[in-house]
């Protein structure tokens, strides 16, 4: 497995559908995962303090899981992508659940567990980061804004495996 940490999340607009860019621990790539707007704001939600009388759904779950299972939130798995649809699972000590990886990622963020990522997800649907320039010819400043740029151009369909 291959861990991962939540590199950016981008929001375009209301017609764009939001991208959360997870990037490998130890590597240099990123893997683009798109989702609801309700997706990226649960886990741009996990980086801001919840509220204790009316917490979200996730503050919620995340307080379920960490003070009340037995079997505490061990990891968070990103399995498969079909048609470029990211699977995810939340990985207990005793038993693995489905989730949706927006609702995992924001668990995960809450709970502090780590994000894995199967190596055959990042083979097929990660990008390599290119490395920042370092030349007075082209700052790191210009990779960044070209690899923004391409995460506004880019769509989930791009992803698609080709089988």
């Amino acid at each position: 497995m291959i861990e991962l940490t939540v590199s950016e999340i981008r929001v375009a607009g209301s017609e764009t559908p939001p991208v959360v860019v997870m990037a490998e621990v130890n590597g240099d790539r990123l893997l683009p995962i798109w989702m609801t707007h309700g997706g990226a704001a649960a886990i741009l939600g996990a980086t801001e303090d919840p509220d204790q009388r009316r917490p979200s759904i996730h503050d919620l779950a995340g307080v379920i899981v960490t003070e009340l299972a037995e079997a505490g939130l061990i990891a968070v798995h990103i399995v498969g992508c079909e048609e470029g649809q990211f699977f995810a699972e939340l990985v207990f000590s005793d038993r693995q659940l489905a989730a949706r990886p927006s609702d995992a990622i924001a668990l995960a963020l809450r709970v502090g567990c780590p994000i894995l990522c199967v190596p055959a997800v990042m083979d097929t649907y990660a990008v390599a980061a290119e490395p920042a320039a370092t030349s007075a010819d082209e700052p790191a400043e210009d990779e960044v804004e070209r690899f923004m740029e391409f995460l506004d151009t880019v769509t989930p369909d791009d992803f698609e495996d080709p089988e």
